[in-house]
């Protein structure tokens, strides 16, 4: 069943609300240390009011108990910098006032709702139907008219904000969820070949992304780095040196390396292991070809080698469409960037490239990079498509 979008939608005068992600790094005054993803909204919100809707804006920030646990009044500030319409704050959710300040728009005008984490239901899951009858759904659907879901960053969870409203209202996909979908929904019908760079510390739902993009034929080849290619490495009998193992085994992923074992022996030819990686020895990045392996004791592999990189490059180079899902190494040590700089780089040169989010995203900030056709707004969301899995979310509009 097909998913209505704001194309669906008679906005003149109606009273809108709308579910996006806008949760982001914070300052210590709890201000906006950047504004990635209020921007990514922009072009839904300032859709809805160029057409006279009233809109009632629905986002969390951070999780209960965490540093970035916040109210939202900064970024209603910033939205109203962004928007040329008045974007209003208020401090509630769905109480009395919230539901006045929603009854108060002008047509063209919004209201940033607070965190719809402070309210203790909505970090819980549900299935739709419970979830449309807690608080927040039930008390503030009276005042709309319609719900827009644009959160894509969101989607894989199944809290009231995301899939209690379209129990109870005409209900569409925003902008930024209709061009996740498009694209990150149909990876079948991108250019081929397709290339997979699998990296990250992610291992079990890396893994399964290879899995699925292998078994399915959406990938001909897969690139793998980061810890996950040090699983994958482990699992091809080389022996990647104490840490790196131990690194492995603290986090229980034992099992990960009897996986990726199966999927060599099913699929070899079409997974690219690193020929060298880099290592901290004497404060210095140094880099050993896999035929001098283990490092020392006390050395982990903390990214791929320059030897990867060219090698990865070549691939890409002649690739259809690239998926990106997770960094090459510790790129957040200037030591061991190269290897996440130097692939990311290289994958511009495919004639489609898609960002699979998360990390990978913010690798990509980090290093200024520019060129890739598709930047998702989500990592969790966006791995659960890449491994061919539904999203709560989502399957509440059909």
């Amino acid at each position: 069943m097909a998913i209505r979008t704001l194309d669906d939608l008679d906005a003149t005068d109606t009273a809108v609300g709308v579910r996006v992600d806008i949760n982001s790094p914070l300052a210590a005054d709890e201000s906006l240390a950047d504004d990635a993803r209020l921007r990514a909204h922009v072009d839904t919100l300032a859709e809805l009011l160029d057409r006279g809707a009233r809109v009632a804006v629905l986002a969390h920030q951070g999780r209960p108990g965490g540093d970035e646990f916040a109210r939202l009044e900064s970024h209603a500030h910033r939205l109203d910098e962004l928007l040329e319409a008045p974007v209003s704050y208020c401090d509630a959710t769905f109480s009395a006032d919230a539901r006045a300040a929603v009854d108060g728009l002008d047509a063209g005008e919004a209201v940033l709702l607070e965190n719809t984490r402070f309210y203790s239901e909505e970090y819980m899951e549900f299935d739709p139907e419970r979830a449309a009858d807690t608080y927040l759904v039930a008390r503030l659907s009276p005042v709309l008219d319609a719900y827009v879901n644009d959160a894509f960053a969101a989607a894989h969870r199944s809290q009231p904000s995301l899939v209690g409203f379209p129990m109870r209202l005409p209900s569409y996909a925003g902008r930024v969820m209709e061009a996740e979908l498009d694209v990150l929904g149909a990876i079948e019908e991108t250019p081929t070949p397709r290339t997979y760079v699998v990296g990250g510390a992610k291992v079990p739902d890396s893994v399964t992304v290879v899995e699925h993009a292998l078994e399915h034929d959406l990938a001909d080849t897969v690139l793998v780095s980061g810890v996950v290619a040090n699983v994958f490495l482990a699992a091809d009998g080389v022996d990647i040196g104490r840490s790196s193992t131990d690194f492995i085994h603290d986090r229980g992923y034992e099992t990960e390396i009897e996986r990726a074992g199966d999927l060599l022996d099913a699929y070899g030819d079409r997974i690219r292991l690193p020929v060298d990686v880099a290592v901290e020895r004497d404060g210095e990045r140094h880099e050993l070809a896999i035929a001098d392996l283990p490092p020392r004791r006390d050395e982990a592999v903390m990214d791929v080698g320059s030897d990867t990189v060219d090698a990865y490059a070549e691939v890409l180079a002649d690739t259809g469409t690239a998926v990106l899902n997770g960094p090459a190494g510790v790129f957040e040590e200037e030591a061991f960037a190269a290897g996440t700089r130097g692939v990311f780089a290289a994958a511009t040169r495919a004639e489609y490239t898609i960002v699979g989010g998360g990390d990978t995203a913010a690798a990509i900030r980090k290093f200024d990079l520019s060129g890739f056709d598709h930047v998702s707004t989500g990592g969790g969301a966006a791995l659960r498509l890449l491994t061919g899995e539904s999203l709560p979310a989502v399957e509440v509009l059909r």
